[in-house]
């Protein structure tokens, strides 16, 4: 029995007939067998290629090279009979049933095996093992926990007294054999803290000292007392494009979950945020990486397994976003640090702030959309020696664009004491240059915009 349809106008059709007779043109038939198997033409054309099947098979029972000529011919008339896959099939079963002997052998190129040892250093794409498989194996034994015991912010009534204290986890990067570890001024709480104690991926505890921190740059060099630690290779951070792959490892969420490797690719570069804290960061690299808390501190490297960036910031409403602070700002200062065992950061002896954040009195337009302002001038600093007033719009220096803070400090990072280096700025509407020489100067207070 058929089934019934229900059309929209209410009309009731035998099912079969309606597939029948819908839409087709005039004086059209249906073939005589649409779906019938067993059709005198089918049973010929299966006879045709049983007929060619036998004649391949013949064939196979004699290993005569004479023969590989009818041979080629049965499989090219049973591929067109039976389609390129049935095709594929046969010539497969040929090459594993027959053998032929040429007169060259294939050349072909052996594969090393992956082992630790075959990319210790570097790391080539044509190993069977991914980019992240290398990095992975190259990178990690250079990354490090670092737990920070703090005073923490407690009711002093469930305590009665007795100190209390928490513990924030980050990351940091070996940067040298000799025990020096790179990392986030935030992750050792800016230098506030009671100790430090450095976890290796050897399953090795160390306790560590504070040789250096910036809370602005948001940088800090602690030191370990352990010989032949496995340093990072130093990457070019001005090198980097967007769409290179970047490869994130640290700590994400703490030690639970220590020497974790995320991998994305660069999303953006010379990026400027701000932090909870009101400062503000720029000429960041943007990745997205995953980058989770605990991986502060923690290394971006590229597809070479270098370090191209000091992992510092996401945002909390964003996901697939994460921030680098790059590796070229840090260098000066690692060297400094290992060669003399210390870093004197210079200073141009002002307070000022981004001009972007800066709202101009009476409408007045400011001469550049970028730089830093001078809000104060320090007595028998070296921008006081040079006629920098309060009001002045720093714009460059030593030929460098300061676009923020942040940017001044990092050229400041260039250079030494008495070095003298021209820098430009506008007063009103003039812009004016002039020669500022380093000179010994240290502020009065600790002021975190200061410069």
């Amino acid at each position: 029995m058929h089934s019934q349809v229900n059309f929209d106008n209410g009309q009731n059709i035998n099912y079969q007939s309606g597939l029948n007779s819908y839409n087709q043109p005039n004086n059209y038939n249906f073939p005589e067998y649409p779906y019938d198997y067993s059709s005198p033409k089918i049973e010929a054309q299966y006879a045709e290629e049983d007929r060619i099947r036998k004649i391949v098979r013949e064939e196979l029972q004699y290993n005569k090279p004479k023969k590989i000529w009818l041979r080629v011919i049965a499989l090219i008339l049973v591929g067109a009979l039976l389609g390129t896959g049935a095709t594929y099939g046969v010539l497969s079963a040929l090459r594993a049933n027959e053998k032929i002997k040429q007169d060259e052998p294939a050349v072909v190129e052996k594969v090393p095996e992956y082992t630790q040892e075959n990319v210790q250093v570097e790391i080539d794409l044509g190993e069977t093992s991914t980019v992240e498989n290398a990095v992975a194996t190259k990178t990690i034994p250079s990354i490090v926990g670092i737990t920070a015991k703090v005073r923490g912010q407690f009711q002093q009534f469930y305590f009665y007294g007795i100190p209390e204290y928490a513990e924030a986890v980050g990351s940091g990067v070996i940067v040298d054999s000799a025990g020096y570890i790179l990392t986030n001024s935030h992750v050792v709480n800016n230098g506030d803290f009671e100790n430090l104690l450095v976890s290796f991926s050897d399953d090795q505890e160390t306790e560590a000292e504070l040789i250096w921190n910036d809370q602005t740059l948001d940088l800090a060099i602690i030191k370990v007392e352990r010989d032949n630690l496995p340093a990072v290779e130093m990457g070019d951070s001005n090198k980097v494009n967007v769409g290179d792959k970047a490869i994130a490892v640290g700590n994400p969420l703490g030690l639970s979950l220590q020497s974790t490797l995320t991998s994305g690719y660069i999303s953006g570069l010379n990026r400027t945020i701000r932090l909870e804290d009101g400062n503000i960061m720029d000429g960041l690299i943007q990745t997205d990486a995953a980058i989770n808390s605990g991986n502060s501190g923690g290394a971006l490297f590229n597809a070479e397994g270098k370090i191209i960036g000091i992992n510092t910031a996401r945002p909390q409403t964003a996901d697939g976003i994460g921030f680098a602070i790059p590796i070229n700002t840090a260098k000066p200062i690692i060297e400094k640090v290992i060669t003399e065992g210390s870093f004197e950061p210079l200073y141009l002896g002002i307070t000022g702030a981004n001009v972007q954040y800066v709202l101009p009195m009476d409408g007045e337009e400011l001469p550049t959309d970028t730089g830093v302002m001078v809000q104060e001038v320090f007595s028998d600093s070296p921008a006081e020696k040079a006629g920098i007033k309060s009001g002045d719009i720093i714009t460059a220096l030593g030929g460098d664009p300061v676009d923020s803070m942040n940017s001044l400090k990092t050229h400041l990072l260039k250079y030494e004491l008495d070095d003298t280096v021209l820098i430009t700025y506008f007063r009103g509407d003039d812009e004016q240059t002039t020669e500022i020489t380093f000179s010994s100067f240290s502020f009065p207070t600790k002021m975190s915009m200061a410069d």
